[in-house]
């Protein structure tokens, strides 16, 4: 973020991967989706993107070309111009954006911030980093990979939009380090602890299954190495701990809000059409405790 004005700062980010899903429009526009998803955790609204692409000389141009149009109609969609971009050659496909958008500096949603007796709430249901390596290893469920890839595709407009209206005291986007990664960065980065009900966090349809039978991506591995740490997880069987250091892609929304201003939040989610979930409340004191 570079601050223009006592009125306006710019946010910058960028984010690009290997694709997730079969199908390239698909791809394309979960990528763009993914790397706009930043500007709205921060409060941002993004206004300008250039895309980044790295693709194999002897992939067919109708490939090609639908990767590039699924980007260009979900930028459309967040009413964002792609103004350009650059691509190289690269042994396997690789497509994103850097995005550009604007925040009032004093409307900035950080990941501090966070106060004790604050509600948590996600808007986006976990499970991506499963359903998608299922997909890979071809045991994936046709109806599992769609909604997948309905939520990945999904942009996180309308939920960045509740975030600022209701003044979100700390908050980001659910990406690679999974629900409990990211809610650790969190909860250390606001000096509070954050108690989590597993019952009231969402999951596609297939998750369970595909944790049941083992089917995650190697970062779910790390992330459990390296943030299990800092979490208490109280009475959870192996796929469920699992679960919640899954890897998303193009994740939801967390972040926290007073609770005086729950019920209102909810209301509006509804006007917009925005499911969220409140997921866990934060108490003084350290780490992450799920029960």
């Amino acid at each position: 973020m570079w601050r223009l004005s006592d009125e306006q700062a710019i946010v910058i980010t960028t984010d690009f991967f290997t694709p997730v899903v079969d199908t390239p429009y698909e791809y394309g526009a979960i990528a763009a989706a993914n790397s706009l998803s930043d500007i709205y955790a921060m409060g941002g609204k993004p206004f300008l993107a250039l895309n980044i692409a790295a693709l194999p000389d002897h992939l067919p141009p109708e490939i090609s070309s639908e990767i590039l149009r699924g980007g260009a109609e979900k930028a459309r969609e967040a009413g964002v111009v792609i103004a350009g971009g650059h691509t190289v050659k690269d042994r396997e496909p690789k497509y994103g954006l850097v995005a550009l958008g604007f925040v009032h500096p004093k409307k900035i949603i950080s990941k501090n911030g966070i106060e004790a007796g604050d509600a948590l709430v996600l808007t986006k249901p976990l499970g991506a980093g499963v359903t998608t390596t299922a997909l890979k290893q071809e045991k994936a469920d046709i109806a599992h990979v769609q909604e997948a890839i309905e939520w990945m595709s999904r942009l996180n407009d309308k939920a960045g939009q509740l975030a600022a209206e209701f003044g979100a005291r700390g908050g980001t986007d659910i990406t690679g380090f999974g629900f409990l990664g990211h809610a650790a960065e969190m909860a250390g980065a606001s000096g509070v602890s954050l108690k989590i009900e597993f019952a009231k966090l969402p999951f596609l349809d297939g998750a369970r299954g595909y944790a049941e039978k083992g089917i995650f991506p190697g970062g779910a591995f790390d992330n459990k190495g390296y943030f299990e740490k800092f979490t208490e997880l109280s009475n959870l069987d192996e796929p469920s701990q699992m679960l919640l250091f899954d890897p998303q892609t193009s994740g939801g929304l967390c972040f926290g809000v007073a609770r005086e201003k729950l019920s209102a939040l909810e209301s509006r989610a509804k006007e917009l059409d925005q499911p969220i979930w409140v997921v866990g409340e934060a108490h003084e004191g350290q780490g992450i405790r799920v029960r």
